[in-house]
């Protein structure tokens, strides 16, 4: 796999990974489906939180599989941390604000 082909899966990895909490109710896509109110946001952001570890854990088996790992400081971590919210941005717009106001406009009709 060439360095490219490696930066653009672990970039696309981070974005699918990224909006899996909002996209769905079950806990990383495996478990059984929460309960009628669906997943708290706060399972959520645990859920985004765990994610980021596990796409890190990717790019780094990828960044060891090419050569040599360069050391990190705190500030990657906040950048790539900002980065991977960044990308999770859809799915909260989608979970929070698209769905929400397409649910109630037909309530207000009435």
């Amino acid at each position: 796999m060439t360095q490219t082909a490696a930066i653009w899966l672990v970039i696309l990895a981070a974005f699918a990974a990224a909006n899996l909490p909002f996209l769905n109710e079950r806990w990383l896509l495996l478990g059984p489906p929460v309960a009628r109110g669906g997943k708290p946001f706060a399972m959520r952001l645990l859920e985004l939180l765990l994610l980021y570890f596990i796409v890190g854990a990717l790019a780094l088996l990828i960044e060891k599989r090419a050569g040599q790992i360069a050391p990190q400081g705190w500030e990657f971590y906040a950048v790539t941390g900002a980065l991977f919210l960044t990308l999770a941005f859809p799915g909260f717009v989608y979970r929070y604000l698209v769905r929400r106001r397409g649910r109630a406009m037909p309530e207000e009709e009435v």
